[in-house]
């Protein structure tokens, strides 16, 4: 009887598994760092997190002088881009055009303001980063982006 059940098609035995990449603490922390030190070096006082593909956040880091409502909007950006797998300025103009309900961006730990971005590899959603505090969203976008460059290296692109 065991070499019977030994013998099953591998087949069945994947489908019951969900295999998927994700970033380490040390990748995820270097792009918040590298978010962080584009912003500063623009004169912007900033948060910026780094959210796992579930939305669940790895890293949080906020400037000294960063809005006291910086760090949750952060999070709440990197969660957005996860949740609906686009960027989060991309969702605002879709909501002001009529494009997207602008109920959606009514839901729980949603943020659709520029700022959030998804991170990918070789076609896999690894998480998302969101940056709070620059004078608009296309800033926080900027911010965001050189966190995902400092790390691009490190991904299977």
């Amino acid at each position: 009887m065991m070499l019977a059940l030994g013998a099953a098609p591998a087949a069945a035995s994947d489908d019951a598994l969900v295999v998927y990449k994700s970033l380490t603490p040390e990748v995820a922390l270097e792009a918040a760092q590298a978010a962080l030190k584009k912003c500063r070096d623009n004169g912007f006082q900033i948060a910026v997190a780094v959210v796992d593909r579930f939305g669940q956040p790895q890293v949080m880091l906020r400037d000294r002088f960063a809005g006291l409502h910086a760090p949750d909007t952060a999070v709440r950006k990197a969660y957005t881009s996860v949740s609906f797998r686009t960027a989060t300025g991309d969702l605002a103009k879709s909501v002001r055009s009529g494009q997207l309900d602008p109920g959606l961006a009514q839901l729980p730990h949603v943020a659709m303001l520029g700022g959030g971005l998804m991170i990918e590899a070789a076609g896999s959603l690894l998480g998302g980063i969101g940056v709070s505090g620059a004078p608009g969203g296309d800033r926080d976008d900027e911010c965001a982006k050189a966190g995902l460059d400092a790390i691009r290296d490190k991904l299977d692109f």
